[in-house]
């Protein structure tokens, strides 16, 4: 398979080949851009939007994120739950009836939760059962509120001292472990309840083999990736080389995975027999630095020649494009990366940075990407874009966002 071929089929696999909505984006549309990614990657990070917001937009085009909100974080009688939290990529959405396929981590979780916090659970032993017992009384409930209602930092009779932290901690290990899920968000915090009050009965009471269970991530990571290495269907769902070389064998055998050469790739790839490769991919999209078309860096590179990495934790002076930069996709090529920062209190959408990728051309990639970022303040709710000094594409950007 070529790199252009495998680079099509890897852009379809993801939604970029689907046609637009046309008029408001609904709850179907949701659903046919997660059936593509399968799960959406939460990030606390807000300088622009947060992450998993953008991977939407930048396949569906505008819409309201009260979508997501009401798919991940409510219940209505005629629109049910479709996500829940869990570790699947990092902290991920993913389909409420995706969640018993990681019953195996819950196992493992929280083992490793229960040795790293062996001295919190000898010193106050009782912490779990008085948390679980308050999230049934009192949940949805955040962690703080927890601390509050349970006395933290004051001695309970002959109990021991706790606080905030220990309250957190005993929250997320018994999240980790499936005893907790959160039961919606109030600005990004995490409220906790039980699983039974989020969760459908038959998704709580499905018990998958963990074989089965490891096999069904591996061919969702296959179907979200299109073709990819076994390392890169590894990452998908964060899952361990055994586990995953296991499952690509058998889903080989079962030829479910058909074995592919990709031209310039040193290892072996795979692709899903059910995927079918576009003629071509056109349209142009922005894409957040936990987009799943690019989380994987070096398989980005691999398909795109387009090394990226985001350097947050980069100090500024050292830093090459920016804080929180967005590649940017243009009829199937990542051609420019941009800078993107909401200043909400200004009103605009601030770009510090552009810059075009070599053997791009700059008049086009300009006339698409201020395109691109008008959409995306006008989705954000911003009446501006202003371009920055930073980058070899900035002046021409510039100077296009005035007209």
């Amino acid at each position: 398979m070529s790199r252009d071929s495998a680079r099509r089929l890897a852009l379809a696999a993801q939604g970029f080949a689907d046609p637009a909505p046309r008029g408001e984006v609904t709850r179907r549309h949701l659903q046919r851009a997660l059936s593509r990614t399968k799960l959406l990657q939460l990030d606390s990070v807000n300088v622009a939007v947060r992450a998993h917001y953008m991977p939407l937009f930048s396949r569906l085009g505008a819409y309201s994120a009260d979508l997501v909100d009401t798919a991940a974080w409510s219940q209505r009688a005629r629109q049910p739950r479709l996500l829940v939290e869990y570790w699947a990529h990092e902290a991920s959405l993913i389909p409420v009836e995706d969640w018993p396929l990681l019953r195996w981590r819950m196992r493992e979780y929280g083992g490793s939760w229960r040795r790293r916090s062996r001295e919190l659970l000898e010193r106050a032993p009782e912490l779990i059962d008085d948390v679980l017992t308050a999230v049934k009384e009192l949940g949805p409930i955040g962690a703080g509120s927890l601390e509050r209602e349970l006395g933290g930092g004051a001695a309970r009779g002959r109990g021991a001292w706790w606080n905030r932290s220990d309250t957190k901690r005993v929250c997320e290990l018994l999240f980790a472990m499936g005893e907790l899920t959160t039961g919606t968000r109030r600005s990004f915090e995490r409220l906790y309840d039980l699983p039974e009050r989020v969760l459908p009965a038959q998704v709580l009471a499905h018990e998958p083999d963990d074989d089965e269970a490891i096999r069904a991530l591996v061919e969702r990571s296959a179907h979200a990736l299109g073709v990819a290495t076994e390392p890169d269907l590894r990452d998908y769902y964060r899952l361990s080389p055994a586990q995953s070389q296991q499952a690509v064998a058998e889903l080989v055998e079962d030829g479910v995975l058909e074995p592919v050469a990709v031209q310039g790739w040193r290892q072996p790839a795979y692709r899903h027999a059910a995927t079918r490769i576009p003629r071509k991919i056109t349209g142009r999209a922005l894409l957040c630095p936990f987009d799943p078309l690019i989380w994987e860096r070096s398989r980005a590179e691999r398909l795109f020649d387009f090394r990226y990495r985001i350097e947050i934790y980069v100090p500024e002076a050292k830093r090459q494009y920016g804080y929180y930069v967005f590649p940017f996709l243009l009829d199937g090529e990542l051609v420019a990366r941009v800078d993107l920062k909401a200043d909400r209190a200004a009103g605009v959408l601030r770009v510090p940075g552009a810059f075009v990728e070599p053997g791009r051309d700059p008049a086009r990639v300009v006339l698409e990407l201020s395109a691109a970022l008008r959409e995306m303040a006008s989705w954000l709710g911003l009446d501006d874009v202003v371009v920055g000094g930073k980058g070899g594409l900035a002046p021409a950007l510039s100077s296009a966002m005035r007209r």
